[in-house]
């Protein structure tokens, strides 16, 4: 299954894509993960990533474009992928649809985790993280709405919206039982 997961930041878009990836056997590709992989072995797009990330400004389109592109090709993303944080926006989402077409594939399903801004704001200010302010998280949370909005109605046809509010293995069952719903019906 060829698998993007969208939601705010704190609704655990990260450790649901840790039990679908191990649930549904493919790898859990992570923008943040590649940022940091990339930086650290200093690769030309590594290199060029750290420049933004120094000076706090959003990486390009194109710079985090190449690193998913490079990914994909690793041959455990052949079968499928769970992507976390890429697309953020129209345009990345079209650059994935170009990528992915460029190998005869495309998408299976979008899958929202969607809470109410209490609940992410709670669980991120629960974290402890210095830079984790209400007001910064708060911020991080209009970012996301302004940003995402877009993206979901572009997603339309293959959106699915799983509750991202309850304990973390029925969230897991949830989004699961909305993923087999959409492979039966499309198969």
């Amino acid at each position: 299954m060829r698998l993007v997961l969208i939601g705010p930041p704190g609704a655990g878009k990260g450790t649901q894509a840790a039990a679908l990836s191990e649930r549904l056997g493919v790898p859990h590709i992570s923008t943040g993960d590649l940022f940091r992989d990339h930086v650290t072995r200093g690769t030309p797009l590594g290199r060029d990533a750290k420049r933004y990330l120094d000076s706090g400004d959003l990486v390009p389109d194109h710079v985090t474009a190449g690193m998913v592109r490079d990914r994909l090709a690793h041959p455990d993303a052949r079968h499928g992928f769970l992507l976390d944080g890429f697309p953020r926006t129209v345009p990345q989402a079209r650059e994935l649809a170009a990528l992915l077409g460029a190998t005869g594939s495309a998408l299976d399903a979008v899958l929202e985790f969607a809470a109410p801004e209490e609940v992410v704001v709670a669980r991120l200010l629960g974290r402890g993280r210095p830079d984790d302010t209400e007001d910064v998280v708060r911020h991080r949370q209009q970012v996301y709405e302004q940003q995402t909005a877009p993206l979901l109605a572009h997603y339309a046809a293959l959106l699915l919206t799983g509750r991202a509010v309850g304990a973390v293995e029925d969230i897991t069952a949830r989004a699961v039982r909305a993923l087999s719903e959409a492979e039966r019906r499309a198969g």
